[in-house]
C-alpha cells in the first residue's frame, strides 16, 4: 500500500509494546520478554520504555531482574478524551446495521438517563413492519429490554428503590410488576447475559438486549432487535440472544471497554 511507506516503524513498535504490556495484565511484563515477543532487542525496547515511561504512558515496579512494566494513568486520560469525542451511537450504528442485515430484525442502542433508557440510534430492516421505535423514546426500565440492562447492572438495592421510587406500571398482562419478579429477572439477565422484553411492553412484540460496557466495566449502553412474538418462537431466541451478545462485545471492545461475560463479572 502506499500509505506503508510513511508509517513510522518505532511508533509502530511502540504500540506493540503497549499491547503487549495491556495483555500482561497487572502483575506487568518483563523487558526481556518485551524485547522477544515484539522482536527487537532489549536496548531498543529499553529506549522505547523510557520514552513512554516519561510521558505516563507506562510505568515500573521493582528493581533490576524483576522489574516489570505496566501501563500508566496517562492512558486514562486519553482514553477518557477519545470517549468524550465519540458517541456510543457513532461507534454502535455500523455494527447495528451489520446486527440488521444477519438477522433480518431492526435494531437500536440506547443509554441510560437519569431513570430511563433512551433510544440513541436504529438500523431498520428493510421491508420491516414499523414498530414504535422512535429516537429519543424513553424506555420504561421494568418492562424494557434495555431498560433491564442497566437494572441489572446496577448494585440491586439500589436498581429496586429507583423501580419503588418510579413505579412499575402494568403495560400488558405479562407485564412484571412486583418488585419481587423483577428482581428474579435480573438475576437471570446476569446470569445469561441478556434481557428479555417478552410482550411486557407492547403485546405482540418481543424484544431482547445486551449490554455495552466500558472499560471500567460501568454499563455505557445497550442494544437490541425489536420484533413481532409470533415472527420469533421461544426456541430461536438464544440463538439470536447469542448473535446480539457477539454484536454488543464489538462495540464494547471499539469503545475500549469489555466483552459480556467480564462486563457481568465486573459489575456482580
Amino acid at each position: 500500500m502506499i500509505e506503508d511507506r510513511y508509517r513510522v516503524q518505532s511508533v509502530g513498535r511502540a504500540l506493540d509494546i503497549l499491547e503487549k504490556i495491556a495483555v500482561a495484565g497487572k502483575g506487568g511484563a518483563r523487558l526481556t520478554d518485551l524485547a522477544q515477543e515484539v522482536g527487537i532487542t532489549k536496548a531498543a525496547a529499553y529506549g522505547t520504555l523510557l520514552t513512554l515511561k516519561a510521558r505516563g504512558i507506562v510505568t515500573d515496579v521493582g528493581e533490576g531482574l524483576g522489574k516489570r512494566y505496566r501501563l500508566g494513568l496517562a492512558l486514562v486520560r486519553l482514553g477518557d478524551l477519545a470517549l468524550s469525542g465519540t458517541g456510543i451511537a457513532d461507534v454502535a450504528m455500523p455494527v447495528l446495521r451489520q446486527l440488521t442485515q444477519t438477522t433480518g430484525i431492526t435494531s437500536r442502542v440506547a443509554i441510560w438517563d437519569e431513570d430511563a433508557a433512551v433510544v440513541v440510534g436504529r438500523a431498520d430492516a428493510p421491508d420491516a413492519i414499523r414498530l414504535d421505535s422512535a429516537l429519543g423514546r424513553r424506555e420504561r426500565p421494568h418492562c424494557s429490554a434495555v431498560g433491564k440492562i442497566f437494572l441489572a447492572a446496577m448494585p440491586r438495592s439500589e436498581a429496586l428503590e429507583l423501580l419503588e421510587r418510579i413505579g412499575t406500571p402494568t403495560r400488558t398482562p405479562k407485564t412484571l410488576s412486583t418488585l419481587p419478579a423483577l428482581d428474579a429477572a435480573l438475576d437471570t439477565v446476569v446470569a445469561k447475559h441478556y434481557a428479555i422484553d417478552d410482550e411486557e411492553d407492547h403485546e405482540g412484540v418481543i424484544c431482547i438486549a445486551a449490554g455495552v460496557f466500558g472499560h471500567n466495566g460501568a454499563t455505557v449502553g445497550a442494544i437490541s432487535v425489536t420484533t413481532l412474538k409470533q415472527l420469533l418462537p421461544n426456541a430461536a431466541v438464544p440463538a439470536l440472544a447469542q448473535t446480539l451478545i457477539d454484536h454488543a462485545n464489538r462495540i464494547s471492545l471499539a469503545l475500549g471497554g469489555l466483552p459480556a461475560q467480564t462486563g457481568w463479572r465486573a459489575r456482580a
